[in-house]
């Protein structure tokens, strides 16, 4: 059974300023939190149903929990969905501390690396996050007023990937000047409508590649920065007249994006 309190305290995570007063998020799922027990993120409490546990039971897992100074309480399902920030309350529920990345600009030399620039959808940034994770970009830099990565709908979109990408809210043209200063030349590559068809654009295997706001674009004060303006070029047989696709969704730019720079890698 949770108690009035845990109950209060949980619920209040679902707040920016509480995740940030107590350097905790919270996460939801099976899946997720199967990927959370195997990263670097601390699990401070996980609440779940008796079934959730008696699976670990069933496979001989349970010292898991144990190795990793879980607070683990078996709670019913009617008391998940008074924790829960789904439609559908899931098994279990985690508490999990917010991890602190160093970024090494140096380090950035030989990868590629996501720039988010207000990114404001959670759940674009969490596929973001899952897409980045699968095309093997480790680190992703957002810009101070980008959607908090530990808000609950990013957490769930991510599905899992948040275990295992380094993410740093920066400001973007403090850092961007920094590299200029310090002379490491990457190439910094903008996804702009009126940039070069990506298809035709020269490529390199390390790199920065910014993804602007879902209705703005890059913002005019970063463009300066770009040394690659790319575009995803449309292949739609509609006329003016019939209207035409107006811009792609921000993840599904990312993904094409990323997908095109590691076929040619």
């Amino acid at each position: 059974m949770i108690s009035k309190n845990q109950l209060k305290f949980v619920n209040s995570l679902k707040q920016k300023k509480n995740r940030e007063e107590h350097n905790l998020f919270i996460a939801e799922g099976t899946k997720i939190i199967s990927e959370l027990l195997q990263s670097r993120i601390k699990i401070k409490q996980l609440f779940a149903t008796k079934d959730f546990f008696s699976q670990y039971e069933e496979q001989g897992e349970m010292e898991i929990f144990i190795k990793n100074s879980i607070d683990c309480f078996e709670i019913k399902t009617n008391e998940l969905e008074r924790l829960s920030s789904q439609v559908t309350a899931s098994n279990a529920l985690a508490v999990c501390e917010i991890p602190e990345y160093n970024l090494n600009k140096f380090e950035l030399k030989d990868k590629l690396t996501l720039v988010l620039d207000t990114i404001n959808d959670p759940g674009n940034l969490g596929t973001i996050i899952r897409i980045a994770d699968w095309f093997g970009i480790e680190t992703i830099l957002c810009s101070n007023n980008t959607v908090d990565a530990y808000n609950p709908k990013v957490i769930q979109a991510t599905m899992g990937s948040i275990a295992r990408i380094s993410l740093h809210y920066i400001n973007l043209i403090d850092f961007l000047e920094e590299l200029k200063a310090d002379k490491i030349n990457l190439p910094i590559y903008g996804a702009l409508m009126e940039g070069d068809p990506i298809y035709n654009a020269q490529l390199t295997k390390s790199g920065l590649i910014i993804i602007g706001n879902e209705s703005k674009g890059i913002s005019t004060d970063l463009r300066p920065f770009i040394t690659h303006d790319l575009n995803i070029p449309s292949f739609s047989h509609f006329k003016s007249s019939e209207g035409k696709p107006e811009s792609l969704n921000a993840a599904i730019a990312c993904s094409i994006i990323c997908s095109e720079f590691r076929r040619r890698s």
